[in-house]
């Protein structure tokens, strides 16, 4: 997982609402992964009604063992007879289709029924390339004309954004089609001006385009 540095837990109240960083998960050699939460994070998002993870209800306690197990619960079984398919369509080597934790960073450990996601922190190694999805949709409200799978895309960095100082901001064609997710956005702040490469790799619409997956690549 060198590509890899720490995973984030993130949290937010509901579609469009502010995401907030709660918790963190490291792997430890001895210990195996651990995890805690990060008591600024919380706090903030107390405000908007976050409570702890179910299986963690003490937020200032320390988790060794047993992490991986309940989180893991949010990625697809191995076994499964479409795993391929799934791991084709996060860019995963099969290599890892039993690794937990590097499927959970990869897949970000999306599940419609709660708003927590698991974000990793991406070093900048040569061949990196990840899936993230577009943050800001549901402000922008793009006709769904608009883009298209294999689109590229362009980005700048917005170092004066009050909300985050790592925003990443994302065009098509000069035009303003979302951010990049916190944490995800560090990566980009660690390269130099535009070495990453973006395109479209798939979009869910209802009317309006609801999200779109985007390729990030170091080449």
């Amino acid at each position: 997982m060198k590509e890899i540095g720490q995973i984030y837990l993130s949290w937010r109240k509901g579609e469009g609402a502010c995401r907030y960083i709660v918790g963190r998960l490291k792997r430890n050699a001895t210990e195996g992964v651990r995890f805690d939460y990060l008591s600024e994070g919380v706090e903030a998002a107390k405000k908007e009604g976050f409570t702890a993870y179910t299986e963690f209800p003490d937020l200032t306690k320390q988790y060794n063992g047993g992490a991986l197990d309940i989180f893991g619960q949010r990625i697809m079984k191995s076994e499964r007879s479409d795993i391929n398919d799934f791991l084709r369509f996060w860019e995963i080597s099969p290599k890892f289709k039993s690794d937990k934790l590097y499927l959970l960073a990869r897949t970000q450990g999306l599940n419609p029924s709660d708003n927590f996601e698991f974000l990793a922190d991406y070093n900048p190694i040569k061949g990196l390339c990840f899936l993230t999805d577009l943050a800001g949709l549901s402000s922008l409200k793009l006709a769904t004309s608009l883009i298209k799978v294999g689109d590229k895309l362009t980005y700048e960095l917005e170092k004066t954004n009050s909300f985050d100082p790592k925003a990443v901001k994302v065009f098509l064609k000069g035009q303003h089609v979302g951010y990049i997710k916190k944490i995800h956005s560090r990566v980009f702040h660690k390269v130099p001006k535009n070495e990453l490469q973006l395109s479209v790799k798939a979009m869910e619409t209802k009317g309006i385009i609801k999200r779109i997956f985007v390729k990030v690549e170091l080449p």
